[in-house]
């Protein structure tokens, strides 16, 4: 390789270009390219290489719990599942439409694991994405309780294209944890999409809230223009847990 060709890519910042210079030179001679193709290839390395350091750096950015994918999902253990609307959904359609999408039941019925594929879906897309499980998200916004006075905390949550609540019905959430939720539920309304998971009927969240008042507000506006869809049948987890115990 001529080394000021591979000097000047470094200094232009070109890590995808020069990763393939070599290879690309080779087929040029080999196959008698134009200077044309020659060129067109080189820069889809450099922009294939830039995609894929996009998605990592915003992979880690959305905070997943986990890296999932629609492709390493049980199908077939729950096949109650819509599996059309879950592929409907991770083409973003509902994120361009700034819809709502709501996954109720069960624990363990594959909930957190779809919700966070959709999220990888989305970014691959071109979208910028934030997971929080709901103990987070109040964790943080009662670090920062002056969200009229502080932007930046409530930015954080307004700012995603797609926002992924987790969790919600776990167990019941502190006090105030209503009035918080709300407020991002309220400046998103419309605005950007948000998907949560609920282990719980919608009729309990006034109990798990602490704030019956704050949890119809919630629902009220999230429900709107969300597609709600149920989950059913066994927990995956409890089906392949380890047995800690085994018969001596």
């Amino acid at each position: 390789m001529n080394p000021t060709l591979a000097k000047s890519a470094r200094k232009l910042r070109l890590s995808g270009l020069l990763r393939s210079l070599e290879v690309r030179l080779q087929e040029a001679r080999a196959s008698s390219l134009a200077h044309e193709e020659f060129l067109e290839l080189l820069f889809q390395d450099e922009l294939n290489v830039r995609e894929e350091r996009l998605v990592e750096r915003r992979g880690k950015q959305a905070c997943f719990r986990d890296r999932r994918s629609l492709e390493d999902f049980d199908w077939n253990f729950n096949p109650s599942i819509p599996r059309k609307e879950i592929f409907e959904l991770a083409t973003g359609e509902f994120i361009r439409k700034a819809l709502d999408v709501l996954f109720i039941g069960p624990p363990g019925t594959g909930k957190s694991h779809l919700a966070q594929a959709i999220g990888m879906a989305a970014i691959r897309a071109g979208s910028l994405v934030l997971y929080r499980s709901i103990f987070d998200l109040v964790r943080d916004l009662f670090q920062n309780q002056n969200l009229q006075g502080d932007a930046r905390a409530l930015n954080a949550y307004l700012k995603p294209d797609l926002l992924i609540i987790d969790d919600m019905g776990l167990k019941q959430l502190p006090p105030k944890s209503g009035e918080y939720l709300f407020e991002i539920i309220m400046r998103r309304y419309e605005k950007r999409s948000t998907l949560m998971t609920s282990n719980r009927p919608i009729e309990e969240w006034g109990k798990l809230i602490g704030d019956v008042p704050s949890a119809t507000a919630i629902l009220d506006r999230f429900l709107h223009h969300a597609r709600v869809i149920p989950f059913k049948g066994r927990s995956y987890r409890l089906n392949h847990r380890s047995d800690k115990n085994p018969p001596s």
